[in-house]
């Protein structure tokens, strides 16, 4: 079983990702992690992530940099949002994902376009949301807690910009899958959204079910 979970950032896709994975015993890729790893290998080189072909040279990066705690800072979120924007970016990706997502036994992947791009066949799918505030409240704690202050104003004009450029790009823009069932996470608890997001698949898995 593929589940696909998409989101914009700081919604609370990728806890609800892992909490799946570790109920149908599934193996787990957070997809943003391959863009922070080329976002990562771009700053490390002094490169511009608006240049694509600086960014797609940075593509080829080995597997262990996907546990640098570095690839969950802001700076490195930022620029991963730019460079994820870039076609070439996501067509190097591509495959790599892809494979992932088609293991024997199925996975769960949570992103910005598994649903509509890396597994437009999967079983079930889930497009989580919160309100752009709440997740700048959720993203500004999150920096406090790490020792990174910031004024909240800031976080939540860069969630906004990430949004735009995530939802605008030319290339496998955020948009919900038609297929997919909407998860507002605003008001929801992890423990309930958790919830929420089994419930979902059992129902998707049931009507497949019933279906066939």
């Amino acid at each position: 079983m593929i589940i696909a979970v998409d989101g914009p950032a700081a919604s609370g896709k990728g806890t609800i990702a892992r909490a799946l994975a570790r109920h149908y015993g599934l193996p787990h890729l957070d997809t943003g992690l391959l863009y922070r790893a080329v976002a990562a290998t771009v700053l490390r080189e002094e490169l511009d992530p608006s240049s694509e072909a600086d960014a797609v040279s940075s593509c080829s990066f080995e597997d262990y940099l996907l546990d640098d705690p570095w690839l969950r800072t802001d700076d490195v979120g930022k620029a991963a949002s730019i460079v994820s924007a870039h076609p070439l970016v996501r067509l190097a990706l591509l495959q790599r994902q892809k494979k992932f997502a088609h293991q024997p036994g199925g996975a769960v992947l949570d992103g910005r376009d598994i649903g509509t791009v890396i597994a437009p066949d999967a079983e079930v799918k889930l497009f989580v949301k919160a309100t752009p505030m709440i997740r700048a409240q959720r993203r500004h704690l999150e920096l406090r807690k790490a020792g990174l202050h910031t004024s909240l104003d800031k976080v939540l004009a860069d969630i906004r910009a990430r949004d735009d450029r995530d939802s605008r790009r030319s290339e496998a823009p955020m948009v919900q899958a038609p297929d997919a069932a909407l998860l507002d996470t605003s008001f929801l608890s992890i423990d309930a959204a958790t919830q929420r997001a089994i419930a979902l698949v059992e129902a998707k898995v049931q009507r497949r079910g019933a279906a066939g």
